[in-house]
């Protein structure tokens, strides 16, 4: 099989919105995009003053636009990669495919879930990365091709947690940094603080590597932080496509946790277990047989996580790589796209719009529980 990218023969030309001075995302997304060298960067929007924006993109070796649409007409992209708080990307998405180039965007898919199947709709026809970047890693990789290949038996339960301490004391007292500004207006960060920003990823890990949807849940959401308006945890109780149960915690005020991320899928044979804090290992336990730790790099791994391999066994790769595990599965569908050649079928599992809007379904569904005082809601 011809390789897209190879075929194309140049690199895709990439356009930046968002990730100006001082963000976190902003040189993850632009670090992982260059690794593998099947993007340039030409061209970018960085905040919302151009002059800003002209500077430092000068910094970073590429053309700064006044605004997005001045960008479209002018770089002539094949891609946008979108990093900007939660409530632009709708206009920015729309804009983007309106002008015939492909998108990858942030994490969540929008605010709303009307947002989100608007940007699904205008998505059709082209390739929609959505950066849920835990799925870029290898071992997550290993665990869906497990459980699809049944290594595992007949699912019966999955469990994810993804737990933070940035928010375990009252930030909203003191002076509030730029992105904490807009994390704590929720008609900037959307309905949810926590579901919007971290639960949406539990969530998609959880259906992602079980092949599972999500059918009904019942929530307990709000803030444990006296005094707090926005929240900051969420616990639920899930149901899953074929009857699979499953449990979700969710928070960003726990003290004393580090980005802490959990998946346990259990099966009628065995269950897997990852976490983020050991991410190049997964646990493989399955009845009457020892527990096996299995690594990236092992020689024996499916052929999903093994295409995603950068180094050799042992040395540890982190999030950056991850994220780029995405930029080069995005890039693969851009250049087939062009090129008219087949994609590897292991480079579109990605998410896409229609992850995006099956987690803004979650919020909502999570939010009318809230309402009813955690009835079970069908999502």
């Amino acid at each position: 099989m011809t390789d897209p990218l190879k075929a194309l023969g140049r690199r895709l030309r990439l356009g930046v919105i968002g990730g100006g001075p001082g963000s976190f995302i902003g040189p993850i997304h632009r670090a992982a995009a260059l690794l593998d060298r099947h993007f340039e960067i030409v061209g970018g929007v960085l905040s919302s003053d151009p002059n800003k924006t002209r500077s430092f993109a000068a910094e970073l070796g590429f053309t700064g636009y006044a605004d997005v649409p001045a960008m479209l007409a002018a770089a002539r992209l094949d891609a946008v990669a979108i990093m900007t708080p939660n409530d632009s990307h709708l206009a920015e998405c729309i804009a983007a495919l309106a002008a015939g180039v492909h998108v990858i965007c942030d994490k969540p898919l929008a605010n709303s879930l009307a947002d989100a199947r608007a940007i699904a709709r205008a998505a059709e026809g082209h390739i929609f990365c959505l950066t849920h970047a835990y799925t870029g890693y290898p071992m997550i990789r290993q665990a869906r091709a497990m459980v699809t290949a049944g290594v595992i038996g007949d699912l019966r339960a999955v469990q994810v947690e993804y737990l933070q301490a940035g928010m375990s004391i009252p930030v909203e007292a003191g002076e509030l940094t730029p992105k904490l500004r807009w994390k704590l207006a929720t008609e900037r960060s959307g309905p949810s603080l926590v579901l919007g920003d971290i639960g949406t990823h539990a969530h998609h890990l959880a259906c992602h590597v079980t092949g599972r949807g999500l059918t009904r849940l019942s929530a307990d959401l709000g803030a444990i932080v006296p005094g707090r308006e926005v929240d900051d945890y969420g616990a639920m109780l899930l149901r899953l496509q074929g009857g699979v149960r499953g449990t979700l915690v969710s928070s960003q005020a726990l003290a004393g946790t580090e980005n802490d991320i959990t998946l346990r899928v259990f099966g009628a044979d065995g269950h897997i277990a990852w976490t983020h804090r050991e991410n190049n290992h997964l646990i493989l336990a399955l009845n009457g047989r020892p527990v096996q730790r299995l690594a990236r790099g092992d020689a024996d791994l499916l052929p999903a996580a093994r295409r995603v391999l950068r180094i050799a066994r042992g040395h540890p790769e982190g999030l950056t790589e991850a994220f780029a595990n995405l930029y080069r599965d995005a890039a693969e569908a851009i250049a087939a796209r062009i090129t008219g050649l087949a994609a590897d079928p292991l480079a579109l599992e990605f998410p896409t719009a229609v992850d995006g809007v099956a987690g803004l379904a979650f919020v909502e569904a999570a939010l009318a529980s809230r309402r009813g005082g955690g009835i079970w809601v069908d999502v």
